[in-house]
């Protein structure tokens, strides 16, 4: 699934009627979640958090800057914050399934429906920025506010978007992609603050002033101060004391967890305390971050213990959660913390119990159906495939492949989270494809457009089982190599994961055959069907494979 986060700061902190118009705004498009809204009265600004599907999160964006324009008078802002504009700065940030390429295409997307619709002229920054002194938001924001109406005479001062005018009322904004900053705070056993900030020093990129033998400041030819680096990139940090936790912390913020992880800077650091007799006593994630840090903090634990990292995702965060303490000033409720979670419906199939499942499943419902049923399968034999390698895991007579099993279970885990989505999904495009069914048709405009509605719908309604038939024939795969070199014991579970998987993926060839004459466009046909059958016939012989593997070994 994409999903995509959006955090535009409005420069408007006090007035809670013009907050909770702008919150409305985005909370009125769907597939949209506002996660957070942070309003700070002595700065005068406030931090909206919304994330979300792409394309729904642009237009929630808009529409807030839109509302933005209309309620918020630059010309009489003040605030302790440096702002230029009634929307100021509006970042997306990838958070699954999304690459940073793709933010800043919607970056553009947005800057441009702003720049000619609203009329604000709008300068792209950070990842987005089309001049390398616009990727530092300090230089577009030189000046702020008061700066815009010399900068609208000067050419090098031209917007992205929008026109090259002084828009007294609004001012100008910035827009961007970037990396998701995640606010990490470390816990120390002291309520020394200097203390906090010495190891801070150490490991912020910025680093500390270089010193000479007697303690003071080294400088360069130009009387600049020479500054020492610190241990990690992308991270910014000080030393403080917390009133109400009667204790020192390291306040963190990563720029970029994918290059330096939190659980990696929390190591280096209880090595820095330790060695100055601090205990590290916990740590704190402050707002929400996206499920793939938090998964890997809890692999990088568990392979340090030497066990298997394929385990069910909740699993392995809860060892993040208790490996680095974030418990231990607060709650860590996973369905709060995780964006993901905490966007997520509640009404969804892949949620329900098994019994709920099935009762909705027996009903005159069209859907769920057979679709959901067959990524359910699939899902079902990527988890018996785990199960085999983690009961393989650690047994001593399987020594010379704990290699591989260790690699599989998380190979098998990931064949079992796809094969869920699959299950919603498939009931999605039905649903899409009676929405098309329903639109009007009393013109021949009407009907023109519901003919291409119904085409399109119907083409994901066939290349959703499509997908189904792909990861089945993955879980048929690892279920194969699983039967090879798990434990013994459980190689009848290898052979269910083989049938299980090839019932997911004949079950889903069915969708494909059922939806296949309402297809006009005869290219899409041919070449869908070619690979259906050709998926369909890997299966088909790798479960006979499968099935004479167990015949002879059971």
């Amino acid at each position: 699934m994409k999903l995509m986060e959006c955090v535009p700061n409005f420069s408007e902190g006090r007035d809670h009627a013009v907050l909770d118009a702008i919150a409305n705004e985005i909370r009125s498009v769907n597939n949209v979640v506002l996660l957070d809204v942070d309003p700070g009265a002595d700065t005068n600004r406030t931090v909206f958090t919304m994330a979300g599907e792409p394309n729904a999160v642009v237009e929630a964006a808009f529409l807030a800057i839109k509302k933005a324009a209309e309620l918020i008078d630059m010309s009489k802002h003040t605030g302790a914050h440096p702002r230029m504009g009634a929307t100021d700065v509006c970042p997306f940030i990838p958070i699954s399934g999304m690459t940073m390429d793709e933010c800043v295409e919607y970056a553009r997307i947005l800057g441009k429906r702003v720049g000619e619709e609203l009329g604000i002229p709008v300068y792209l920054y950070e990842n987005a920025a089309t001049k390398e002194e616009w990727r530092n938001l300090a230089n577009v924001r030189s000046g702020e506010y008061e700066a815009l109406s010399e900068k609208a005479k000067d050419p090098e001062w031209k917007p992205d978007f929008g026109p090259h005018t002084f828009n007294a009322k609004s001012g100008a904004t910035a827009i961007s992609a970037r990396e998701f900053l995640i606010a990490y705070n470390i816990n120390l056993n002291t309520r020394d603050k200097a203390k906090a900030h010495d190891i801070a020093l150490d490991i912020r990129e910025s680093g500390r002033a270089a010193r000479d033998e007697n303690g003071k400041i080294i400088r360069d030819e130009n009387g600049k101060r020479v500054n020492v680096p610190g241990l990690f990139q992308h991270c910014k940090a000080v030393g403080w004391y917390i009133d109400g936790y009667d204790r020192a912390q390291i306040s963190i913020n990563l720029t970029n967890y994918k290059i330096t992880p939190p659980h990696i800077v929390l190591d280096k650091v209880r090595e820095l305390a330790h060695a100055k007799g601090i205990e590290v006593t916990g740590s704190e994630l402050v707002g929400l971050l996206p499920k793939a840090a938090l998964i890997e903090s809890g692999k990088y634990y568990l392979a340090k213990m030497g066990e298997s990292t394929g385990l069910p995702e909740r699993m392995i965060m809860d060892t993040a959660i208790q490996s680095m303490g974030l418990a231990e000033l607060a709650p860590f409720d996973l369905d709060k913390k995780v964006i993901e979670y905490a966007i997520a419906a509640k009404d969804r199939l892949v949620n329900l119990k098994v019994t709920d499942f099935i009762d909705v499943l027996s009903t005159d419902a069209p859907a769920p159906g057979g679709g959901s049923v067959a990524a359910l399968c699939a899902a079902m034999s990527g988890a018996l495939s785990a199960m085999v390698a983690n009961l393989t895991v650690g047994k001593k007579d399987y020594s010379e492949v704990q290699e591989e099993v260790l690699e599989i279970a998380p190979l098998a885990q990931d064949i079992k989270l796809r094969a869920l989505n699959g299950i919603d999904a498939d009931t999605d495009a039905f649903n899409e494809l009676m929405d098309a069914m329903r639109l009007p048709r009393k013109s021949d405009e009407e009907k023109e457009i519901r003919d291409a509605a119904i085409e399109a719908a119907t083409q994901h309604a066939i290349l959703t089982p499509l997908g189904t038939m792909k990861v089945s024939l993955e879980a048929l795969q690892m279920a194969e190599r699983i039967s090879k070199v798990g434990n013994a014991n459980a190689l009848s579970d290898a052979g269910v994961a083989g049938l299980t998987a090839l019932a997911a993926a004949k079950a889903a060839y069915y969708n494909i055959r059922i939806n296949m004459p309402g297809i006009t466009d005869e290219a899409f046909k041919k070449d869908t069907m070619q690979k259906a059958d050709q998926i369909l016939k890997e299966c088909a012989e790798l479960a006979d494979k499968l099935d004479k593997t167990m015949m002879e070994k059971l």
